[in-house]
């Protein structure tokens, strides 16, 4: 159930009207990687969904004949496995979808198991490791097929040399800050955290602000042109080292007693295809730890 208490003041957006209110600039694709945001961008909708026909039916019935790649995050009152997951941003090239948690309830989240559980549909994220852990426990959802930038801006540094302490990791906003991907360093959410440190509940108040709205689509509406950008920069190697540890971001926080069995198994170690998972799992510790 949604909150009774009113949401920051501000216009707001009713989620049963299905025409949208609100539109937001999104980045094409660029036409070469050194390419940088410009300040005047296509103009794409918004839209509150709380029903999955309202959703595509690309990622609503995944196909190989259709893969997709989507910008992706979540909101929530405390992300993780004890916490009330409120929303879901998925941004497609044309169009951000902010899937209701709150009014849909768990009959539209599982309407959308399919697609993030599915290797057709790249999910593009900044730190999956919570959402992960949040999709599994409240909903069994086992995030699959993801690109997680935080990794990919790490092992980009890594090519070019740069050391990073093991828990030196890339804030969203530092990264959209940073020249080489979007250099965009006005996109502050300092007012939305001060919101929410003031009342942990700001994302289930129904119907959405504008603030809300805009704030949820902020998230996801830069990843697809950062997608581009890295992904024409990384190497053979580093392209197998994030699947591999996108795959493990997702595991991170789900721990369970049969060792990931019902989970999708792990890339595959170039070389090694027949290997079990128990033996993988072991040898990605090897790899990535000591």
């Amino acid at each position: 159930m949604a909150s009774s208490s009113p949401p920051p003041p501000s216009q707001s957006y009713s989620s049963a009207t299905p025409s949208y209110q609100f539109i937001t600039h999104l980045p094409i694709a660029p036409s070469s990687p050194s390419e940088k945001v410009e300040e005047e961008e296509p103009r794409v909708p918004i839209h509150v969904v709380t029903k999955a026909s309202q959703l595509p039916v690309d990622f609503l019935e995944p196909s190989p004949h259709s893969k997709i790649v989507i910008g992706f995050d979540c909101e929530a009152v405390d992300l993780c496995r004890d916490g009330a997951l409120c929303i879901i941003q998925l941004a497609f090239p044309d169009a951000i979808y902010l899937v209701d948690a709150i009014e849909g309830g768990s009959v539209l989240i599982e309407a959308c198991k399919p697609a993030l559980e599915s290797d057709y549909v790249t999910k593009v994220i900044h730190d999956c490791k919570r959402d992960s852990e949040a999709l599994y426990f409240q909903f069994g959802i086992k995030l699959n097929n993801v690109v997680d930038t935080q990794i990919a801006y790490s092992l980009l540094e890594e090519q070019e040399g740069q050391r990073r302490l093991p828990d030196d990791y890339i804030s969203l906003v530092g990264l959209l800050a940073d020249p080489r991907y979007c250099g965009l360093s006005n996109v502050d959410k300092e007012e939305v955290r001060v919101l929410l440190r003031q009342d942990p509940n700001f994302w289930t108040y129904r119907p959405l602000s504008e603030q809300m709205i805009h704030s949820a689509a902020d998230d996801v509406r830069f990843l697809l042109y950062i997608y581009h950008q890295m992904m024409a920069k990384l190497t053979e190697r580093s392209l197998w080292l994030l699947a591999v540890r996108g795959a493990l971001y997702c595991r991170c926080f789900c721990v369970n007693n049969n060792n990931y069995a019902d989970w999708p198994s792990l890339p595959p170690i170039p070389g090694h295809q027949n290997l079990d998972d128990n033996i993988m799992y072991k040898l990605y510790f090897l790899v990535f730890i000591v």
